[in-house]
């Protein structure tokens, strides 16, 4: 299908498999997404490989296609071929790239849905250029890369960096992980929400948004915060000075640990950052250690949004081809 392909003009496709919906994108080596296929995740283990098998062969009927990348929200083995854990698919110590592999006939590799939007973002986006590089993805609760030289950092086992699961608040809210206090837990999409209903709880405003949490508190999301916060409610522009907090409190540990020149605001929370990214600057000017005496790493919004995750899984399958070539034509 690809063969006679020079490598710098092969297709790869880059599938993003969330919790709710699996999109698949052809990409081209400039990080342009050519065709994109959309379906729901099914709740099996057989049938989301069904799924993502369907997409591929859909989009490989009107493109020809050389290597497919998968961005899963979970734990990748350092090999890039298990599916150690994901919390929201059917998925655990699941070879899924060999079991792709075998059904399409095509190179298959897996990626940590966050480190394929940071690398997304330093090949063709916000991170371009930059020497140490952290990304991190606000959405539903937080995901993280972070890039050395031009090097995707996973650790010894393939885990690393998980920084929304630092603990910044002892004893503080629930986490889905299973510990309390995770900096996630004060500052996503759903801490938002959270921190509404806390904020009632202790200290009632009159506000639009406020009647309608007291109406019906589980109808309440993090859209809907920033978006009466667009709106100058008086309830969500507190609970956005408190998000803007934690973001630049959060931001301070991440300096503390990596020291990086660049950090990259992703996911659905980062269309807001007009609401709170200035005072997080500010936040983390002042909680960095030797504050005042040490420079600050830039903050940029993503460039690519949404579609950072499969560009950076097409872009990764890209590099899995070429290095097979690179070697062939060095023999």
């Amino acid at each position: 299908m690809t063969s006679g392909i020079a490598t710098q003009h092969l297709l790869t496709v880059g599938i993003d498999v969330g919790g709710t919906n699996i999109r698949a994108s052809v990409v081209d080596a400039g990080g342009e997404v050519l065709d994109t296929v959309q379906a729901p995740t099914p709740h099996s283990a057989r049938a989301l490989e069904d799924a993502i098998d369907r997409s591929v062969r859909e989009l490989a009927r009107r493109h020809p296609i050389a290597a497919v990348g998968l961005a899963v929200a979970g734990f990748i083995s350092t090999d890039q071929s298990t599916v150690l854990f994901a919390p929201h698919l059917p998925w655990q110590n699941a070879p899924v790239a060999q079991r792709l592999t075998a059904r399409l006939g095509l190179p298959v590799i897996l990626e940590h849905d966050a480190n394929a939007a940071g690398w997304a973002e330093y090949r063709f986006g916000a991170a371009a250029g930059g020497q140490t590089v952290v990304l991190v993805a606000i959405g539903t609760g937080i995901g993280a890369a972070l890039l050395i030289d031009g090097r995707l950092y996973r650790g010894s086992h393939g885990i690393a960096p998980e920084l929304g699961h630092l603990q910044v608040v002892p004893e503080g809210r629930a986490c889905p992980c299973g510990k309390h206090g995770c900096w996630e837990r004060y500052c996503s999409g759903t801490a938002l929400a959270d921190t509404a209903i806390e904020m009632l709880a202790t200290d009632p405003v009159r506000s639009v948004l406020a009647r309608d949490v007291l109406r019906d508190p589980g109808s309440l999301t993090g859209r809907r915060v920033a978006n009466a916060a667009q709106d100058g409610d008086p309830l969500a522009v507190r609970v956005m000075a408190d998000f803007a907090r934690w973001l630049g409190l959060g931001l301070a540990f991440v300096s503390d640990l990596f020291d990086p020149d660049l950090v990259v605001i992703a996911g659905g929370v980062s269309s807001s950052a007009p609401l709170f990214l200035d005072e997080a600057r500010e936040h983390y000017a002042g909680a960095v250690t030797g504050a005042g005496h040490r420079p600050l790493a830039r903050l940029r919004t993503t460039q690519l949004g949404e579609a950072a995750g499969m560009i950076g899984a097409a872009e990764l399958a890209r590099a899995a081809v070429d290095a097979p070539v690179a070697g062939r034509a060095a023999r």
